[in-house]
């Protein structure tokens, strides 16, 4: 099943999701460093990586739901990208919490109980990205119909077979 919302021939969702795996990954870690005696301005980086996280991560999600809603009922697909949906809307609602929490505090700094709550978020966050990968890997969604170990760039257009778009070679 090829992805619904494609920018140059790629689709769109996963060119989003690495961004709030990757800053709330290194939120964590910067909590974990200003909690173990780490300079106070880790904490604050910490804050605004969730903050950026969050924006984007309901970014990937509404790019995601277009393919979500694509896919065909009854499938195991279907199932599989409703809980890669669900955990990784779980993660998205414990990093608001925290970010919520530390909003409200006078230090942004996470306390004992915000990260561990922020280390059960970083486990959803791998559970969902092993069902994203599952989706993509083992099932097809979001794989071009087309896709194959020599298929054409996805900047170069493709015509008919004998065509003379289709014997240009393809790009790299």
């Amino acid at each position: 099943m090829e992805s619904r919302l494609k920018v140059l021939g790629h689709p769109v969702h996963p060119m989003l999701v690495m961004f709030p795996v990757a800053l709330f990954v290194t939120a964590v870690l910067f909590d974990l460093a200003d909690a173990f005696g780490g300079p106070r301005v880790l904490g604050e980086v910490a804050y605004w990586d969730i903050l950026v996280g969050l924006v984007l991560g309901v970014l990937g999600a509404a790019a995601g739901l277009f393919d979500l809603l694509a896919i065909p009922a009854g499938t195991r697909a279907k199932r599989v990208g409703v809980l890669h949906a669900l955990v990784n809307s779980g993660v998205l609602l414990l990093f608001a919490g925290v970010w919520a929490v530390r909003t409200s505090a006078a230090q942004p700094a996470a306390g004992g109980g915000l990260l561990a709550i922020e280390v059960v978020a970083l486990a959803g966050v791998a559970v969902g990205a092993w069902f994203g990968g599952e989706l993509v890997d083992r099932l097809g969604v979001g794989v071009d119909p087309d896709a194959d170990l020599d298929a054409a760039s996805s900047l170069r257009p493709t015509g008919p077979p004998n065509s003379k778009l289709s014997q240009m070679g393809d790009a790299p």
